[in-house]
């Protein structure tokens, strides 16, 4: 199996951190607006998810969700959602924690594209 998004083992310790704190959680990668292009992580159903979002998958048993436009552009890769030190962005919950959420990329194989039907 493919997955469209993954986590680094740092994420998921932040994530697991979290939920003991703020319950379920939910992510949506930014478009880039108000807080740049960065995963955002929210109380899970605090953003309202609407039709023009895709779900990519589930990191640490979260949903993970991207705006269909930005889809369109990232179909072809898949993202890693690490963790790095300073302040993200004023939305998402991990800020108080020193820590800020970051994507990384990497294309996809001809393989992997042919399995994902893109």
């Amino acid at each position: 199996m493919v997955e469209r998004v993954t986590a680094t083992q740092a994420t998921l310790e932040l994530i697991e951190k979290l939920k003991k704190r703020h319950g379920n959680l939910m992510f949506h990668q930014s478009g880039g607006c108000c807080d740049g292009s960065s995963p955002m992580c929210y109380p899970d159903g605090e953003l309202r998810v609407g039709n023009s979002d895709v779900l990519l998958g589930y990191i640490g048993e979260c949903p993970f969700y991207i705006a269909n436009d930005q889809y369109e552009y990232w179909k072809h890769t898949q993202l890693i959602i690490d963790v790095v030190d300073g302040r993200g962005g004023m939305f998402s919950i991990e800020g108080p924690e020193g820590k800020r959420f970051l994507t990384r990329s990497r294309v996809f194989t001809s393989e992997e594209c042919q399995y994902l039907g893109i």
